[in-house]
């Protein structure tokens, strides 16, 4: 005779809600975050350039219009990103709590952090270099196949060129602010550009963190508990 011995069930009366709208969402403001990002690219090569034009010595209302005209980029293009980022920032927290709510059903004991870190972690000066990125793995493992193998590569990409690319924003933020000479305006404008190219590329591998998790949630939804083993 066989019994059927207990398998870890989805958590019993929590109810599963789609990501797949949010999901969507997210995703394609990220995509507009992408641009905006691009934008500011070519306003920190306008700013390179005249930057190396001041530094060989030009002078009249030439360079100083295009000084101008690049200096007015530069600020839309900011304005843009901020935009871009609030925007996104809003949907993609409705949409990482969602996952993370769901990613309880399928597994409670997966999770490291409570729940409010999911939003918090991202706010708390000091652990917002590494909560959020914990909250995402947690989710990823949790709603990840039955007995599949695991990995973080691409969470891992996305944060670490995340990080990178907030250091190097601040570093090119201050050396803009304080730059008093075509060379140092110069120097600034390309770490700025560095530091926006590096906030594109979080951008799209974002992108594929969002769809991916999304996806992996919506198949583990479809497969439903894990079958119960039976034993003689």
């Amino acid at each position: 005779m066989t019994t059927s011995v207990p398998a870890p069930p989805f958590v019993p009366g929590a109810a599963l809600r789609s990501p797949e709208g949010l999901g969507r969402a997210t995703a394609a403001l990220l995509g507009v975050t992408v641009a905006a990002d691009l934008f500011a690219v070519y306003a920190d090569m306008l700013e390179m350039n005249v930057g190396a034009d001041l530094a060989n010595g030009a002078t009249g209302s030439a360079v100083l219009d295009r000084a101008d005209h690049a200096d007015t980029l530069y600020g839309i293009a900011g304005v843009a990103q901020g935009l871009a980022l609030i925007a996104t920032a809003v949907v993609y927290l409705c949409w990482l709590w969602r996952v993370r709510v769901n990613a309880e059903v399928f597994d409670q004991s997966a999770h490291r952090m409570r729940r409010g870190w999911t939003i918090g972690g991202w706010f708390c000066p000091v652990v917002n270099l590494w909560f959020p990125r914990r909250i995402v793995v947690d989710a990823w493992d949790a709603s990840a196949p039955w007995g599949a193998r695991v990995r973080h590569a691409p969470v891992n990409a996305w944060w670490t060129v995340w990080i990178v690319g907030l250091f190097v924003g601040r570093l090119a933020y201050t050396r803009y602010e304080h730059a008093g000479t075509g060379s140092e305006l110069r120097g600034a404008a390309g770490l700025m550009l560095f530091s926006d190219a590096l906030d594109a590329v979080a951008a799209i591998l974002a992108v594929l963190v969002v769809v991916h998790l999304t996806r992996m949630q919506r198949h583990k939804a479809l497969a439903g508990p894990l079958p119960s083993p039976a034993v003689g």
